[in-house]
């Protein structure tokens, strides 16, 4: 049976995992159940049960002071990275052979906004038009729980994708990955996009590394100006 609250639990939860996906909660942030609870006008509970199914999804860490974002070592990507090279390549192809003209249609349009997005430098519209293009595909995979495992292991990396869109050069190597990807999806070609994808992946591990890299750079430097001023 159903406790009362977990269809408040589940809205919560959702409403956390969308932002948490666009990047709208960034590594600064701190999520507190009595914060969330007296924002929504809820009791503590259902906030912080949300907050822990969260945790056990992989996207939180809990903190003395609430909830943060999961942050990751280069360690942590290198080897979130080889998994995903093992998955989705091969979902990719799969998704080229079952995709139906509805969902050609919308990963199009999901393409169409990616562009519009980045020519106008609306990052926070590009994040949620690449969602919707990497949903599109996923739609098409047939093995629920592959595309499922598929989703929340490119969730993981939100932390670090806002600073790889940051620089022109890797959001161009970006947008010309995922062109080719589209074209090879439109062309039902499944070995194509799983040659591309494989390609992409490789060159996002490599961004998100040097991304990663740099804020661990800027974050001992912070430190140690802290240490010398006091």
């Amino acid at each position: 049976m159903l406790k009362p609250s977990d269809n408040l639990v589940d809205a919560i939860c959702s409403d956390l995992r969308l932002k948490l996906q666009r990047s709208a909660i960034s590594p600064f942030d701190r999520l507190v159940d009595t914060e969330i609870a007296a924002a929504k006008g809820i009791s503590r509970m259902p906030a912080r049960e949300a907050l822990l199914r969260l945790v056990a999804e992989g996207y939180l860490v809990g903190t003395t002071r609430g909830f943060m974002v999961r942050e990751l070592s280069p360690e942590d990507i290198s080897g979130l990275f080889e998994v995903r090279r093992q998955l989705e390549p091969r979902a990719a192809a799969s998704a080229a052979r079952d995709m139906t003209p509805e969902l050609e249609e919308e990963l199009t349009a999901a393409m169409r906004r990616i562009e519009q997005a980045l020519g106008r430098g609306d990052i926070p519209a590009l994040l949620a038009a690449n969602l919707d293009f990497r949903n599109a595909w996923l739609k098409a995979v047939r093995n629920l729980h592959m595309a499922a495992t598929i989703s929340r292991f490119m969730d993981y990396f939100q932390s670090v994708r806002l600073g790889t869109f940051a620089d022109p050069n890797t959001a161009g190597q970006y947008m010309d990955g995922l062109s080719r990807i589209h074209a090879a999806f439109l062309a039902h070609d499944p070995l194509m996009v799983q040659d591309r994808m494989m390609l992409f992946m490789f060159a996002a591990e490599e961004a998100y590394l040097s991304v990663r890299r740099r804020q661990l750079e800027a974050e001992a430097k912070h430190s140690a100006r802290r240490k010398n001023a006091r």
